[in-house]
């Protein structure tokens, strides 16, 4: 109640507040609330259908994770994340925002909400005195409002001044201003949200880009800003007319967005366990974890690669990993040790699309982390060159998305690192998704069949 009355008192000119909730798919669903409702809000939180958790991509109840006519579509309560508070950028009228996580009417809480998945990883660990630490990477696409005479995206054209770029643009500093008043917007509300927004670079694809964040000592502080940030990117580019696409792979021709997760661990102290003690000799503890990343990135490609789109991201030579390999200083592979100051010592995990949940991600990373650990496994050789020509000890991975999600399923591991509820929701959601698309008549079936066969 002091947060919200504090916010308030410091907020005159605050009118409304949009309260978010993260279903599987990590989309934000919840309500606008007036001003005069936020303290009734944190004083007994707000009801919500149980359902809300239950929702495929389209919106649609999925009855299959039991959340819906199984236990009368009631209500269940949310209530408010202590810090989750923050102003809106260049709303009107001037709006808040507070992000809240849903609780069973005896006060436990829901096994369903992501974020309390992530928060038993989190929690794991602790009692074993570890506190993992990281930050996301943002990539998106910027694509003009409407379709190519192809029915296919385009890149926005620059909104300082309207200019086209139909080329592969990365790293150029140039090609960076022409969209620099929509960056200055995505960097002013992301500091009114508390998000440290770093780097902006030109990525590699016509209107791909890429935002880093700043390393938290909180993995769940990393997980809000990356889903708060992927909110603020669509809305400043929907106020500048283009917009964010957050899709793995909307182009053919292109690389597609990666949601890469740097991790690391921290010891009671503030010390990264990941550092090496001897010069040019990897620690057993990221070599262990390495190979707990390793050995369940197989059954766990579903987080990772949550969509039928999704799959499309996975080509060789498009900085996309196609197998659990890992390396030093090496885009080619899944799992790469940054070069750079070993204090710094981390793991960069390149298997998510931009497309998945970043709270799911982050818990089935650190439970796979804990997994090599526990079991001290061993992640084999390291990978030199290409990682993309497969390695000959590689555990499988899943060839399309059908196959991740029998594995995913099928799988003790995934159902512990996410919980029985939660690994319940999100397979049957995927398995009801793919049943849409599977029965789906798309253009491409007429273009190959409608006068050939």
């Amino acid at each position: 109640m002091a947060e919200a009355e504090a916010f308030l008192a410091a907020h005159p000119e605050i009118d409304a507040f949009d309260i978010v909730l993260h279903d599987a798919n990590g989309i934000g669903r919840g309500k606008i609330i007036r001003r005069h409702e936020l303290l009734p809000f944190y004083k007994n939180g707000r009801h919500l259908p149980i359902s809300i958790l239950g929702l495929d991509i389209c919106g649609e109840d999925v009855h299959e994770t039991g959340l819906i006519w199984d236990q009368g579509d009631g209500d269940l309560r949310a209530w408010p994340i202590p810090g989750s508070l923050v102003t809106l950028h260049d709303t009107t009228p001037p709006r808040g925002e507070v992000f809240m996580s849903m609780y069973n009417l005896d006060g436990t809480k829901t096994g369903s909400d992501p974020r309390h998945a992530l928060q038993a990883q989190v929690n794991a660990m602790e009692e074993k005195g570890l506190y993992p630490a990281g930050a996301f990477e943002l990539e998106f696409f910027l694509v003009d409002n409407q379709r190519g005479p192809d029915g296919k995206v385009m890149a926005a054209r620059d909104v300082l001044d309207g200019r086209p770029s139909f080329k592969t643009e990365v790293y150029s500093v140039d090609h960076l201003h022409g969209m620099l008043p929509l960056f200055s917007d995505i960097y002013a509300a992301a500091a009114k949200a508390g998000i440290k927004a770093e780097t902006i670079i030109s990525e590699y694809a016509p209107g791909q880009y890429e935002l880093t964040l700043h390393y938290r000592m909180d993995v769940m502080q990393a997980a809000d800003d990356l889903i708060r940030l992927k909110r603020i990117v669509r809305a400043q580019a929907r106020a500048h007319g283009v917009t964010a696409c957050f899709m793995a792979k909307p182009s053919e021709n292109y690389a597609g967005s990666g949601m890469h997760f740097h991790v690391s661990l921290m010891n009671a102290a503030g010390k990264n366990i990941f550092v090496e003690q001897i010069e040019g000799k990897w620690s057993d503890t990221i070599l262990h974890a390495l190979g707990g990343l390793r050995a369940t990135m197989g059954e766990s490609m579903l987080v990772f690669a949550p969509h039928a789109n999704s799959w499309r991201r996975f080509a060789t030579e498009s900085y996309a990993p196609v197998s659990p390999t890992w390396g030093v200083n090496n885009r080619s592979v899944a799992l790469r040790i940054p070069a750079g100051d070993i204090t710094s010592r981390r793991i960069e995990h390149r298997p998510a699309g931009i497309d998945a949940n970043p709270y799911l991600v982050a818990a089935t990373v650190l439970a796979g982390i804990s997994y090599g650990m526990e079991h001290r496994i061993d992640p084999g050789p390291e990978t030199t060159g290409n990682g993309y020509a497969k390695a000959p000890d590689a555990p499988p991975i899943p060839i399309d998305w059908r196959s991740a999600i029998v594995a995913a399923q099928e799988s003790e591991f995934l159902k512990a690192a996410l919980g029985d509820e939660m690994h319940r929701t999100f397979t049957a959601i995927k398995s009801a998704e793919y049943a849409r698309v599977a029965r789906t008549v798309t253009e491409i079936d007429y273009d190959l069949y409608l006068h050939t066969i």
